[in-house]
Parts: structure tokens; sequence; C-alpha cells
């Protein structure tokens, strides 16, 4: 999973392109409100699925639920590729979001935040802190091949 710390562009660049290809991103997840065309992520073979929920908050049950359901699927098929996620700045509901899929690979949620926090200072705030403080894994990202990756940016 790859947090993206910037707001996307409505036009690509090569740079981003290049980023999404080196670490094998098959699934672009976004969790804001849709600010560009996803054409050209298509037509590169990256799918973009949309988890929107309000800034600033957690992720609903529902929201979780299909992320996890992305992850299992993604790394079943294929355990070397990545899902890149991303919000508007970086600072709440991305990283959230892999927090939880961290704490579900065995992290404790002190350890989630703080990796998280190494790359994108001011991540996660009170709320959401809150959250992940009360956050259950339920075995949801074990795999049978027993391959579990991460990156986080």
């Amino acid at each position: 999973m790859a947090s993206n710390d910037s707001c996307l562009q409505n036009q690509f660049d090569s740079h981003f392109f290049q980023e999404l290809k080196k670490h094998n991103v098959k699934e672009v997840v976004r969790v804001c409100e849709p600010t560009y065309k996803v054409e050209e992520l298509k037509s590169e073979g990256i799918s973009v699925l949309d988890l929107v929920f309000d800034d600033g908050t957690f992720p609903p049950r529902e929201v979780v639920d299909e992320w996890f359901e992305l992850l299992r699927k993604r790394f079943g098929e294929t355990p070397d590729a990545c899902v890149a996620v991303h919000c508007v700045a970086g600072l709440g509901r991305a990283p959230v979001l892999v927090a939880i899929a961290l704490i579900e690979l065995g992290l404790k949620y002190e350890d989630a935040v703080a990796l998280i926090r190494e790359k994108r200072r001011g991540a996660i705030n009170a709320k959401q802190l809150a959250f992940l403080e009360k956050y259950r894994p339920k075995s949801r990202l074990k795999l049978k091949n027993g391959h579990n990756s991460c990156c986080v940016q």
C-alpha cells in the first residue's frame, strides 16, 4: 500500500506514472471526492476504486470492509503488487486506511501511526487516532502463502 502525499492533479505527469510503475501499483484508491479522470490510469492498467468518506473522520465499516476485500483480492492474485491510496492533503483519510492495514498485518496501532508519521508529518488527527486505538484486528490480511508486504510513502 502506498499513500500519496499530495493532491493529484487533473493531468498526471510522467513522474507520477513512474512512481506508480516503480511500486507495481495495480489499483489506486481515492478516499476523497473525485477530482480527476481515471482514463489515463486505466490506459496504464491501473484501476481506480472510490472509497469516499468525510474528511477528518475515520472510515465507516462498509469502507473498511471494501478496503480489505480489495487488499485480500489484490495480494491473493498478485502478491508483489501494490495498492496506492490517497486523499486530498494526505493527512487523514488515506493514512487511516493504511494504518488499519498495518494493524491487520501485526503492527500495534502506535507503531503503525509512528511509521506513517515518519513519512507524513502531522498525519492522523485525534478523532482518527482514537479510532485506531480501539481498532481490533480480525486477521483480515493473513494470506495463505504467508507473503505480506507493504510500502508507505
